[in-house]
């Protein structure tokens, strides 16, 4: 299983020695109460870490080096507790590259009216100091996340955890290496993109391997870890058999024990942590990965199908970003296949012909071995389910040619409540946000991708989040939308993004 470091926070505060000693031993107690009542709260995923109080450019840029440099420090957040001036902090900026977040917050969350004075003013100058702040990160551009509120609000703090989430996303994208086994379907031009762009935005490495590099490793796989595995299967999942010999059944589930052992440890030897297939690249294997493929996404990993390593890599980043968050519904590739056109009911019918992500299965997933007419093998066994309800995002990361876009659709998952018992795939049946029409019609406007990543566990704002530290274009399709806003948003994204 895929694991990441239990990443830190640094709580940076900003200050000056304008009103002496006295301040800043004030200002040093507050932001020391913050960070533990923070930490306290349970509401944050990760470790909040209070640093000494700043208050010149060279502690400043010392504090912000040391961030870029420790390995376990996954961002910063940082708050004025008075009037900081800003300048002094431009050369640590000009040097940082972590994820930011800008809290504009102050100690107390009520003026004290009976007692007020200037001392308690100058004491408390976030509205001032906060300002300041923020003017000279917007003059330098530099990307970061606001949240306003006291830091003892529920809602403050769920921000600040969900942002933490987006970091530990942008900061684990710098490492992030994906593998296609083959290349991009033939003749399909969505899945294609800029592989050197994308390292330098992102991070990512997106390597190649001939099929026959992976089949070795599935085809050295020892009989006794095969059989281990598939019993394993046997005893995790129910069984569909549709009639078939059992001796037979339990041969075609065999084959995707050896595929998924053989690609794991493939992807475990090089480093990989997304993968990418193409039913039309099959040499040296008996089945197109379903059942194994499947697995490995449950685990962690990112996974594309036909090529499409842009939905791989996004699919690996939702999984990181989610892992921490208690009560999570799951993410998975996902895939358009068919409409549902009943009048107050229209709805979309999402699958793939094998790899959805049983996280997101409503119940108990089920085996079954069908044929499959692409890629020319044997009957692959897969898991089959339906998604559970609840609203969740559906993204598209596409490639312009001059540049990257993410789209984003808000989605609302029904129930299934009609069986499709010839469908041997799993399924999800949502209805695009804010309806219909306007779903798809916004999202061929905006040139997306039939393949999306798809998770209950983000907001399309946590989306845009990652999207603006990365520096690229991110359009939102949801509650709200119309044709006439979302045009003027990919015309000013013409613009801008040039």
């Amino acid at each position: 299983m895929l694991t990441t470091k239990q990443y830190k926070f640094w709580f940076l505060t900003g200050s000056q020695d304008l009103y002496g000693d006295a301040c800043l031993k004030v200002v040093a107690e507050h932001s020391h109460k913050i960070v533990d009542a923070l930490n306290a709260s349970g509401a944050l995923g990760y470790e909040l870490v209070w640093k000494p109080t700043l208050i010149d450019s060279v502690s400043i840029r010392e504090t912000l080096a040391a961030a870029n440099a420790d390995p376990d420090v996954a961002g910063c957040i940082v708050w004025m507790h008075t009037f900081s001036p800003a300048k002094m902090w431009i050369r640590g900026f000009n040097e940082y590259r972590k994820p930011l977040l800008h809290l504009h917050t102050q100690f107390n969350r009520d003026i004290p009216f009976d007692t007020i004075d200037m001392d308690f003013m100058n004491e408390n100058q976030s509205a001032h100091g906060d300002r300041e702040f923020a003017h000279m990160l917007t003059r330098m551009k530099t990307p970061r996340k606001i949240v306003s509120g006291h830091w003892s609000d529920p809602n403050v703090q769920k921000r600040i955890a969900d942002w933490m989430n987006v970091a530990i996303g942008a900061l684990e994208s710098r490492y992030l290496r994906i593998v296609r086994v083959g290349d991009n379907m033939r003749d399909v031009a969505v899945t294609e993109g800029d592989k050197v762009e994308a390292e330098q935005k992102f991070g990512w490495e997106v390597d190649a391997y001939c099929i026959t590099d992976v089949a070795e490793y599935v085809n050295d796989v020892a009989l006794g870890d095969i059989n281990a595995l598939t019993d394993e299967y046997y005893d995790t999942y129910d069984l569909i058999t549709d009639g078939r010999d059992a001796d037979e059944f339990r041969r075609h589930v065999a084959e995707q024990a050896k595929i998924e052992i053989g690609f794991r440890k493939f992807c475990e030897e090089n480093r990989y942590q997304a993968v990418v297939t193409n039913f039309q690249s099959l040499a040296g294997l008996n089945q197109l990965p379903g059942l194994a493929m499947q697995r490995m996404m449950a685990d962690g990993y990112g996974f594309g199908a036909e090529g499409d390593w842009k939905t791989a890599g996004v699919v690996r980043l939702f999984k990181l970003m989610t892992a921490g968050k208690t009560g999570k519904k799951g993410t998975s590739f996902m895939e358009d296949y068919t409409y549902h056109l009943e009048p107050g009911n229209k709805a979309i019918l999402q699958s793939h012909m094998l790899e959805v992500c049983p996280s997101i299965a409503e119940a108990k997933p089920a085996i079954r071995v069908c044929p499959l007419s692409m890629g020319n093998r044997e009957d692959p066994a897969r898991l089959v389910f339906t998604a559970k309800e609840g609203d969740g995002v559906a993204c598209s990361l596409v490639d312009l040619g001059t540049r990257f876009r993410m789209i984003i659709n808000e989605v609302a998952v029904k129930k299934q409540v009609t069986p499709m018992p010839k469908l041997p795939v799993a399924t999800a049946l949502w209805a695009p946000k804010p309806d219909f029409e306007t779903g798809t019609e916004g999202w061929l406007m905006c040139g997306g991708a039939h393949h999306t990543a798809f998770t209950y566990d983000l907001t399309s704002s946590d989306v845009v989040d990652l999207c603006d530290h990365f520096g690229i274009e991110s359009v939102v399709i949801g509650e709200g939308t119309t044709m006439g806003s979302l045009k003027r948003d990919l015309m000013i994204g013409e613009v801008y993004y040039k």
